[in-house]
């Protein structure tokens, strides 16, 4: 990571109307996204390569805490993650972003049919994975299921070497790739019979996925814009880049590309603005 370009976590998350704290009810152009949050980010190598998570389930824009600390805060790898309940209770373990040793994981969207798959999913995943789950969200799970995949690959999550120089963006991409084909597989699976008492029930079992996955080891990060559906469409996903992370006016900043270099990326569910430009 590059110290140069550090940015301060108040210049992306608390300050302005381009961040993610802003999903304030008041702003009715935005999704109310107010059930918990959390941000990760990396310090110097020297101290640990693994990050350091904040997570709360204040809403975002009335946690004082995360306005102290993001002023005094810098990294130049940072995720951030406001909540909007789809499975899980309200609690700071089941807050994003998740994290095993250096790897880092958020996801927007849901596992379509949950309650169907959760069981087989859950056995599908060796005992240390499974006992790595401390929350009881579906986003949880799939990250739990990537690591499982990842170390089928032949890359173990906790391997020493692979934590401080990275396992680099091929390896996270792939793994993340056939985390989804599972995914996929499993819902698959789900037994006929178990469909057709929903249905009589009065249930339709929405086998539908929204798979938009965040996901990084400290140097490298690998995103992801899914839906299992061929006519739906995928949950929103934005990212500008350019060389500096400008503030315009107080507590508003803009990206700036003062030549064809990308030293700064975002990556949002959300635009950073209204502009088309961003």
């Amino acid at each position: 990571m590059d110290q140069s370009l550090d940015l301060r976590l108040k210049e992306i998350l608390a300050d302005g109307k381009r961040q993610a704290t802003n999903t304030h009810p008041e702003d009715h152009r935005r999704p109310h996204n107010g059930d918990g949050f959390g941000v990760g980010y990396y310090t110097r190598p020297y101290i640990d390569p693994s990050p350091c998570i904040f997570t709360s389930t204040i809403p975002a824009w009335n946690c004082i805490n995360l306005h102290r600390l993001s002023s005094k805060t810098t990294s130049s790898l940072i995720f951030a993650h406001v909540r909007a309940t789809t499975e899980g209770s309200l609690s700071d373990s089941n807050c994003h972003p998740f994290h095993h040793g250096s790897l880092m994981f958020m996801h927007n969207g849901n596992i379509g049919g949950w309650k169907y798959v959760k069981h087989d999913l859950a056995l599908g995943v060796k005992e240390r994975w499974f006992l790595n789950v401390s929350g009881n969200t579906d986003s949880e799970w799939a990250f739990a299921l990537f690591l499982d995949t990842l170390e089928k690959a032949g890359y173990d999550p906790d391997n020493p070497e692979l934590n401080e120089k990275g396992f680099g963006h091929r390896v996270l991409r792939n793994a993340l790739l056939l985390t989804i084909q599972r995914i996929n597989r499993f819902i698959a699976q789900i037994p006929h019979d178990k469909r057709v008492a929903a249905t009589k029930n009065g249930e339709e079992i929405d086998t539908r996925s929204l798979l938009n996955f965040a996901l990084t080891d400290g140097h490298s990060v690998v995103c992801t814009r899914y839906v299992s559906s061929k006519t739906d469409e995928a949950a929103s996903l934005y990212w500008s880049s350019g060389t500096s992370w400008k503030e315009e006016e107080k507590g508003h900043y803009k990206m700036e590309r003062r030549d064809k270099g990308a030293d700064i990326v975002l990556v949002a569910s959300e635009p950073l603005s209204f502009e088309r430009s961003e």
